[in-house]
């Protein structure tokens, strides 16, 4: 037998293929299982899911030896380890992973709640064997990612804005890292939602489309507030379906508001990653593949690095948002050419429609009205942040609530319902409110 370092076969215990375990009770009458997950701890230890207290369990409790094959997704290789049960663990930074892990394969066979992990046992791998045999050619060497991350890094500390950021972010997933279908979202505290602020590589943005926090894949990352990486076919129909239909309907008395989730229909790989800053969630940066075993560790190291940047990036422009660096005089409008443009709220949800097209709810909506009520009733057009966090109409949930992300998502609606309305920045923690076309107001 050759013996071989855990680190060298990680893409084992990524889950494509379910490992084997062997185990025995006190009499030494075997028991072979197949395991759900095989976790990585670090080079001298593994931790195995506990669920049930079944066979498997019973004689691991009163003979802690066991030994657990594995299958190489690749190269089809087999390895042997040889383990020694240590102890049980029901919280701390390992559990929470496995749990977390454990919720996103749920989540996507739609058993979500029930397969409950109730602890990870920790094992010494006491010895790695590589099982003689022949494999297949292990694939080439993915390129450096340090590089990809570096770039993007330095790409981030220049931007001065939202908007800025979250492109360097997709910019380095696309380009750097060769990721070609990924989304940023951000939460919504008070509702307990993340709505999409930017996307890649899909037909339609989808900005505005939103999920609820535990919902799928992403969903599950930001309650658990830890990464969450599928990496093997799975059904995704149901998954996919669930995150295409709109979350709230809004309004009973409201024309459907649904925002296209951009997604793709049957992913085959998803990395889901927490934007984390000073212990709070601002987010969810999310990669996707039509293929299997697209995403490894390293890559969920690499996307962990650059949420974490771009968390830091997104509280620090918040807080620039919130200054104002001038106090300029509202400016008064001209006349807006062209036909009228009519623009009706639905109170309940505070959904916006233009010309009967769906634009926007929720706060983002309440920002437009105040901004066209104020056009239309004082012909303004000049606004700051800090106005809008000290109107008390708008219901910001708190000052932690992300009002740049926010002015973003509406931004970027504009930007694609067409040219006649729309937000431009002028300054820091201020913007424009641009009309091409006379305002009508309906309240619906």
């Amino acid at each position: 037998m050759n013996a071989v370092r855990l680190c060298d076969i990680r893409d084992c215990l990524e889950g494509a293929i379910p490992a084997v375990l062997a185990t025995s009770d006190a009499q030494g009458v075997p028991n072979v299982a197949y395991l759900s997950q095989v976790f990585f701890v670090d080079e001298s230890h593994v931790a195995l899911s506990f669920q049930f207290f079944n066979k498997t369990r019973h004689n691991i409790l009163a003979n802690p030896r066991a030994t657990a094959m594995l299958i190489h997704p690749r190269t089809a290789g087999l390895f042997r380890l040889h383990l020694r049960y240590l102890r049980t663990e029901s919280t701390g930074a390992v559990f929470e992973r496995m749990k977390a892990q454990l919720a996103g394969i749920a989540s996507h066979s739609g058993m979500d709640g029930v397969f409950k992990l109730l602890g990870s046992d920790i094992y010494e791998v006491e010895l790695v064997e590589a099982v003689p045999g022949e494999p297949l050619p292990a694939p080439a060497a993915s390129p450096g990612r340090l590089a990809a991350l570096r770039a993007g890094a330095e790409r981030l500390a220049r931007s001065t804005t939202l908007d800025g950021a979250l492109d360097a972010v997709l910019a380095t997933l696309s380009d750097g890292l060769g990721i070609r279908h990924a989304m940023v979202l951000v939460l919504d505290a008070k509702h307990q939602r993340l709505y999409t602020v930017a996307s890649c590589g899909y037909p339609t943005s989808g900005v505005g489309s939103e999920i609820l926090v535990g919902q799928g894949v992403i969903g599950v990352a930001a309650r658990e507030r830890v990464p969450v990486r599928i990496s093997h076919v799975t059904t995704a129909a149901s998954y996919s379906q669930a995150l295409r239909s709109s979350v709230d309907a809004g309004s009973a008395h409201a024309p459907a508001n649904e925002i296209p989730y951009p997604g793709l229909a049957r992913p085959h790989s998803q990395l889901a990653v927490p934007i984390l800053s000073m212990g709070r969630l601002l987010g969810v940066l999310v990669a996707e593949s039509p293929r299997d075993l697209e995403f490894g560790f390293e890559d969920e190291d690499a996307l962990v690095a650059l949420a974490s940047h771009l968390g830091a990036a997104m509280e620090l422009l918040q807080v620039a948002g919130e200054a104002e660096t001038v106090s300029a005089a509202p400016v008064v409008a001209p006349p807006a050419p062209r036909g009228a443009m009519r623009l009706r709220r639905f109170q309940a949800n505070d959904s916006i429609f233009i010309d009967d097209a769906y634009l926007i709810k929720g706060v983002a909506g309440a920002i437009l009205w105040k901004l066209a009520r104020d056009h239309v009733q004082q012909g303004r057009t000049d606004f700051s942040n800090r106005e809008l966090r000290l109107d008390p109409t708008l219901g910001l949930p708190d000052v932690t609530d992300n009002l740049e992300a926010r002015l973003l998502l509406l931004q970027r609606r504009l930007q694609e319902h067409g040219p006649h309305l729309r937000i431009e920045k002028t300054g820091r923690g201020r913007f424009r409110l641009v009309v091409g076309r006379a305002l009508q107001l309906a309240e619906a």
